[in-house]
């Protein structure tokens, strides 16, 4: 499936439909399903219903994901028919570092109990700064990796085809690389929220990663989905920061009180579905000038 949606169906450049970006969405959403059918009856109710908890988790969380993506597109005014190249390989360098953050997470929560307050305090404190973040402006340039590159590489000033890099008197990157750059650093800030939340579901590696791969391998899609109505779901971070300080929460008691997977589930999908419920029922309004 990776290499079908990512490799043979990007070969073919140009805008990808809202049409079809819907069609794979959905495809994504029903191979998830379908994969916890499958733990359902390989490993039982419980493990099933850890899956379905992180990958809910991840897969809203995903949508922060696209607004930031949608605010670096715009920035770098990407072209259209350039977009599904970055988003390809930053899905790619997603599941890699992501993969590293699963290993290394478990591993020291198992060692070390006391790493789970240190993750627990993490998720409390970005759930309180979403709260805050509100329509807080975001800006790529002041991304740090994005400013020490450019003090070693230097960079075209027009892009260059599809191309990362360009020979001209010497090797250049092009915007296109520096967009992908910010791109996979952004990424790698919101696996630092996003990794522990899923660890406070379970620390079955398997299951967190499994999670986290259909989360983001349908990020692609949902991009091209959900960009052009992301101002429709205006309370949604207030969702989210709700979603991360509950799970944080609930890292910090786990040696005291134990929360049944069903009920963590019911809540984080209570809480997301009224944020997109009263964003629908009050619209955001636009000023007229």
């Amino acid at each position: 499936m990776l290499a079908l949606d990512l490799g043979a169906l990007s070969r073919r450049s140009g805008r990808v439909t809202f049409r079809a970006a819907l069609i794979w969405s959905g495809v994504w959403v029903a191979l998830a399903a379908a994969f916890a059918c499958i733990e359902l009856f390989w490993h039982g109710r419980v493990q099933a219903l850890q899956f379905v908890t992180g990958y809910v988790i991840e897969l809203s969380l995903s949508v922060d994901n696209v607004f930031l993506f949608l605010v670096i597109f715009r920035y770098f005014k990407v072209p259209d028919q350039h977009q599904h190249k970055v988003l390809f390989w930053g899905i790619i360098g997603a599941l890699l570092m992501r993969g590293a953050f699963i290993v290394a997470g478990v591993g020291l929560m198992s060692r070390f109990k006391w790493i789970t307050y240190v993750f627990g305090l993490l998720l409390v404190y970005s759930g309180l700064k979403l709260l805050r973040q509100g329509d807080t402006e975001i800006k790529p340039e002041k991304n740090p990796v994005l400013r020490l590159f450019r003090r070693f590489m230097p960079v075209t000033e027009e892009y260059v085809g599809n191309n990362f890099f360009a020979r001209r008197d010497r090797l250049y990157a092009t915007p296109l690389f520096i967009v992908l750059l910010v791109v996979e650093t952004s990424d790698l800030l919101f696996a630092v929220d996003s990794i522990p939340a899923v660890l406070a579901i379970t620390l079955n590696a398997f299951i967190v990663y499994t999670s986290n791969v259909f989360a983001i391998l349908g990020l692609r899609s949902m991009y091209f989905a959900l960009a052009g109505v992301m101002d429709l779901f205006h309370y949604l971070h207030y969702g989210l920061s709700v979603v991360l300080i509950f799970i944080g929460v609930k890292m910090l008691g786990s040696h005291y009180v134990t929360i049944p997977t069903e009920w963590a589930l019911a809540t984080v999908v209570l809480v997301l579905g009224a944020s997109v419920l009263a964003s629908l029922l009050h619209p955001k309004q636009t000023s007229i000038s």
